[in-house]
């Protein structure tokens, strides 16, 4: 009898603890799918397959994004949404996730919301008391700053630098920073702008400059800012940058 009873108590509580995994499944949410940098073999199965189950994927270009799609096979609606719309467009999409509609949202490479669109939609649904799931994957700056060879124990995400308005002041802030600074650059300003951090925080400060990360043409050259802003101005400097700089001291 006592094995009889142990054995129902604990099909009782399988049957509790996989109807409530089904009803957190069903719960609408938002999801955060994070999509290669360059090589499209980076996709995780669990990102191919929450693509698969949406009804509407949420992506910075759709031109971008359908490239991605298209390689594994899905096939589903696709919606705008990117910096010059996603103010206007937040309530309809948290309107139709609160309605049943499953809504995964992308960007053209990496996690969204990391120097790419994601942060307003992300807090307006919790606002709203609407779930979201961020799934782990790509993300530019990881690589870049783990074989830099510079502390990565700590370290400060920068993003990107102001291009004109507050430029000059960020340069000042940041000279005393101690953490490693991890920055994304645009091609065609990196060599400016490691001229300029040289003449802020040093002609000697170590930094590391990775570009085309995963794709056939990946670089990472290490040295000060001085050595690198020479290495880069005698080439044409391509593909996407990230900027890791030693801290003071």
């Amino acid at each position: 009898m006592y094995c009889i009873q142990n054995y129902k108590n604990d099909w009782i509580v399988a049957t509790f603890v996989q109807n409530n995994i089904a009803m957190m499944q069903n719960q609408p949410k938002l999801v955060l799918v994070p999509t290669p940098i360059g090589n499209l073999e980076d996709m995780t199965i669990r990102g191919i397959r929450i693509l698969k189950e949406a009804d509407v994927i949420l992506c910075e270009d759709t031109r971008t994004s359908s490239v991605l799609l298209r390689h594994y096979e899905i096939s589903k609606p696709l919606q705008s949404y990117h910096a010059f719309n996603e103010h206007k467009a937040v309530e309809g999409i948290i309107n139709k996730i609160k309605s049943g509609v499953k809504i995964a949202l992308i960007t053209d490479a990496g996690t969204p919301a990391i120097s790419d669109p994601g942060f307003l939609i992300v807090r307006e649904c919790l606002k709203n008391e609407v779930e979201v799931e961020c799934l782990p994957g790509a993300t530019a700056f990881v690589p870049a700053l783990v074989k830099s060879g510079l502390p990565s124990d700590v370290f400060v995400f920068e993003g990107f630098l102001p291009v004109k308005k507050g430029r000059q002041t960020k340069f000042k802030q940041i000279v005393t920073e101690n953490r490693t600074m991890v920055f994304y650059e645009s091609p065609y300003r990196l060599v400016k702008t490691l001229e300029e951090m040289a003449i802020y925080l040093g002609a000697e400060r170590q930094a590391s400059v990775s570009r085309e990360l995963t794709k056939k043409f990946e670089e990472t050259a290490n040295g000060t800012l001085a050595e690198l802003a020479l290495h880069f101005k005698k080439k044409e400097v391509k593909g996407e940058i990230v900027l890791i700089v030693a801290g003071n001291g």
